[in-house]
């Protein structure tokens, strides 16, 4: 069996600055650290429980399958936030039948990002024996 210590995504894309720019300037994702030098160099961002990387270069932007799914304390503040950024919004917060709110968003390559708020009454709150 893997025992996994840590975790982080990958992302290797077509414009590195730009993408640092949204990441860590429109989403305002904290860097956890950053290494190598030039345009290529790597900046590896805080993502709650996990890590995102930006780092290398790609000539093909990422594969649409690949979607990030971020969970926020209240999606309607991220999205004033977002929109007062410039951050293009896919789809603006809404109450999914399964009970989240999740609005959509997209890095500067298209990558689609789900922004999830998990209320006070929703099962993933529930955490059974305590």
């Amino acid at each position: 069996m893997v025992h996994v210590l840590s975790s982080r995504i990958l992302l290797r894309p077509t414009d590195p600055d730009r993408s640092r720019a949204f990441y860590g300037g429109q989403l305002g994702l904290p860097v956890y650290r950053e290494f190598g030098t030039g345009p290529e160099r790597g900046t590896v961002y805080f993502l709650g429980g996990g890590f995102l990387e930006v780092a290398g270069r790609s000539d093909n932007p990422p594969s649409p399958a690949l979607k990030l799914w971020l969970q926020v304390a209240d999606v309607t503040g991220a999205y004033k936030e977002l929109r007062a950024a410039g951050v293009e919004v896919l789809r603006p917060p809404v109450k999914e039948p399964w009970g989240l709110v999740e609005m959509w968003i997209a890095d500067p390559d298209g990558t689609e990002i789900v922004l999830v708020e998990v209320p006070a009454d929703h099962p993933l709150r529930y955490r059974p024996g305590m």
